[in-house]
């Protein structure tokens, strides 16, 4: 096996390392096997000219009959080797391909596995890994006793855009503005595209209610920025409100489909008295 062979190889599989190891070794045993070889028929070639002119000493024949044994055995080996050395470079070839196959497969099933839990325009968490980050979140909530709220973030008139742009500046806006999302998120936090102009974002372990004021106001600023989308060869500048719902456990639900209604419906309230965010009805304690 030549050296640019053995580079294309994967480094980090020891199996495939000392198959590359033993393969080398081999190599240069044959290599000393192949210059034996050489060296006896060299000198059974200088013996058998020595018979043919007969100045040879007496016994020359018969340790030229061993010599030649010995040569065929020399040869038979080198044979052995070299065909050992063919076997052991195919094997190495056939892991390496193996590797390679693997690791298309583990790829590609990274590659599924994140677009079912994504939102293929966005790249956002859609709502089944949304959901699922939202459960873990009210259990660490439930035994560690802090408070977690949830954002509901709608794109006001956002049909408009569609309907005079088209569906592509519609998308693009809609990217625009899931990045500006993902940017301005924490690392325990998770947005989500929980549909059409729709967003769902988490908030772990907030300390103090007041800075919900604050985030949903960076929100919506983050939100306002303008975006320059070129619409058939020209340059226009969109603007985008949104209004914001907000709700908190366990003072507006105890589950998500609770909180998540909670902040719909504090979403509306803000969308309908044009204030940009609105904060959930506390949930009426049951009467004992």
């Amino acid at each position: 096996m030549t050296i640019d062979q053995s580079e294309k190889l994967p480094k980090d599989n020891p199996l495939v390392n000392n198959l590359v190891t033993v393969l080398g070794e081999s190599e240069q045993v044959k290599e000393l096997v192949d210059e034996c070889a050489e060296e006896l028929s060299s000198v059974n070639t200088g013996l058998k000219q020595e018979l043919k002119g007969g100045n040879s000493p007496s016994g020359v024949e018969d340790a030229l009959q061993q010599s030649e044994a010995v040569e065929e055995k020399v040869q038979l080996a080198a044979d052995k080797l070299s065909n050992l050395n063919s076997s052991l470079e195919n094997e190495v070839n056939e892991r390496h391909i193996l590797e390679e196959q693997l690791a298309e497969t583990t790829k590609q099933g990274q590659e599924a596995l994140h677009a079912s839990l994504h939102d293929p325009l966005t790249g956002l968490p859609n709502r089944a890994l949304f959901n699922d980050r939202l459960e873990h979140g009210l259990a660490q909530a439930r035994r560690h006793g802090y408070p977690l709220a949830l954002m509901f973030v709608d794109l006001d008139n956002f049909k408009t855009i569609n309907d005079t742009y088209g569906h592509e500046t519609g998308d693009e806006v809609l990217q625009t503005i899931a990045a500006r999302l993902k940017e301005n998120t924490r690392d325990d936090d998770t947005v989500c595209r929980h549909g059409g102009d729709e967003f769902l974002y988490v908030l772990m372990d907030i300390q103090d209610e007041r800075d919900l004021d604050l985030i949903a106001q960076k929100i919506i600023q983050t939100v306002q920025s303008p975006i320059d989308i070129v619409v058939r060869d020209v340059i226009v500048r969109l603007n985008i409100n949104a209004s914001i719902g907000v709700s908190m456990f366990p003072k507006h639900g105890a589950s998500a489909i609770e909180l998540i209604d909670s902040a719909d419906q504090a979403m509306y309230e803000a969308k309908r008295n044009k204030t940009g965010f609105s904060v959930a009805v506390d949930t009426p304690t049951p009467k004992v």
